[in-house]
Order: C-alpha cells, then structure tokens, then sequence
C-alpha cells in the first residue's frame, strides 16, 4: 500500500504517541523537488517503524531541514541536478536520529533503494575529505644543522650533504616526494623507530628502564622539532621516477 504524505501526516499527528511522547518527534522541512519527487512518502514510514520517531512537515521553524546544497553546506543526496544539504536548527533528539539514519548505511541504503516514479534516481553524496594545511614556522637554518647532526645518523638531509644515511632509510628528498610528507614530519618523533632512542622535551615519555635507547639518545626541545620540520618542508622533493611497473 502506498502512502501519501496527507495520510501519513495525519496518522503522525492523530497517533497517541505524538501526545504522550513529544521527544520523540520534530518538524522537518524539505525542498520542494524533494517533496514532489515521493522519496518521504517512501522514507519517512520506514524510518518511523525502525526508530519509533515521526517527522511533521512544516515550511518553516524545522528542527531539520533537507535543502538545496547551493543554500548550505556540503551535500549528502543529489537527483539530477539537484543535490541536497541537511541543515540542523535547534536542539531535538529525535532530529539527531534522523540525521544519524539519513547518514547511516541503512538510511544510504533505504533512499538509494527508492525509484521516483519518473527521472533519475537518487544518489548519496560521499563527503570531501578534508584538507589539512600544515604551516611550517620554525628556523629553517637551524633545522638544516639539527637535521644533519641528529637525523644524518640514517637519512641523507640535503643533496649536498656528506653524510649518506643508510640504504634502507629514505632521504629527506624522497619523503618530500611522498604525498603524505606533511603528515610523516608533523609527527616523525613519534613514528617508529624514533620513540626507541629520540625523545622530545615535555612530550615524550621516558624511555622504557628495561628497553634503552640503543644509541646515544636523541633529546629535542618543541623549537628544535619545530626547526627540523620546517627545514624538511624547505627541501625540495626528489624525482622518483614513474611507478614501478609489475609484469
């Protein structure tokens, strides 16, 4: 049996539930291609029977609002066209288990199995990923000396260092090649193996009595971390080459 959201709605509002329980619904408002395309005629009652909560539509003052993605932010549903953003107002638990079910696998997997009666169907928007920018400040002479005497021991720091680093140790350029390279010098002190023998002033925890540095330990201050980082941001990346080809 198909409902129609005037049934659907008077049946929300008329329930013992809506009267007993107002926690358990909230006001929502949609955009108009939204409501004309029969997908909350489609959602809405299987929401409803899988959480207990209940929308009523209004045009205004929603606790929850499914709109056009160019009058908000960043869109989890298009048809078409037309992509759609969920804008929150207030504070109502029930609209958080709506957004939570429209975000969910479940909720995905309940509005992608809806087919309008005409046009494309929907599709869910898989969100951005969000760029992290580092800013690198410290001093960038400094951190070429700090780098060349404490990070020599294993990686090549300049290409015109002397020291040659270990073969298995990449050099400086080379991380600079990877597109990861802010990440790994954010938190190199903490990648293994620095934690065995390097320890940073006020951040490190000491080292194990029953684990000691196997070398003559590393001991940095936060300015010097900050120097090194911001010497290996100054280095310019190494040419590895095309990816390596498996036959």
């Amino acid at each position: 049996m198909r409902w129609n959201m005037i049934g659907y709605f008077l049946l929300v509002l008329s329930g013992p539930a809506a009267a007993q329980d107002e926690t358990r619904q909230f006001d929502l408002a949609v955009a108009p291609q939204l409501a004309d395309s029969g997908l909350l005629d489609y959602i809405l009652p299987r929401f409803t029977l899988k959480t207990g909560r209940r929308a009523t539509l209004v045009s205004a003052g929603a606790d929850l609002a499914l709109v056009e993605a160019t009058d908000a932010g960043q869109p989890f549903l298009s048809r078409g066209d037309d992509s759609f953003s969920i804008v929150r107002s207030g504070n109502n638990a029930a609209a958080d288990r709506f957004e939570d079910w429209l975000l969910s696998d479940v909720g995905a997997t309940t509005i992608t199995s809806f087919t309008p009666p005409d046009g494309p169907p929907f599709v869910i928007v898989e969100p951005e990923p969000e760029m992290v920018v580092y800013e690198f400040t410290g001093d960038v002479s400094a951190g070429a000396e700090l780098a060349a005497l404490h990070c020599g021991r294993c990686h090549r720091t300049s290409p015109q260092g002397r020291n040659i680093g270990i073969g298995s140790t990449p050099s400086f350029m080379a991380l600079r090649a990877l597109a990861d390279w802010q990440e790994r010098f954010v938190v190199f002190f903490a990648l293994n193996p620095h934690p065995a023998f390097l320890q940073v002033d006020g951040i490190s925890p000491p080292f194990d009595p029953e684990r000691p540095s196997p070398i003559v330990p590393v001991e940095l201050t936060f300015d010097e971390v900050e120097a090194i980082q911001a010497y290996a941001a100054s280095v310019l990346p190494a040419d590895l080459g095309a990816p390596v080809q498996h036959q």
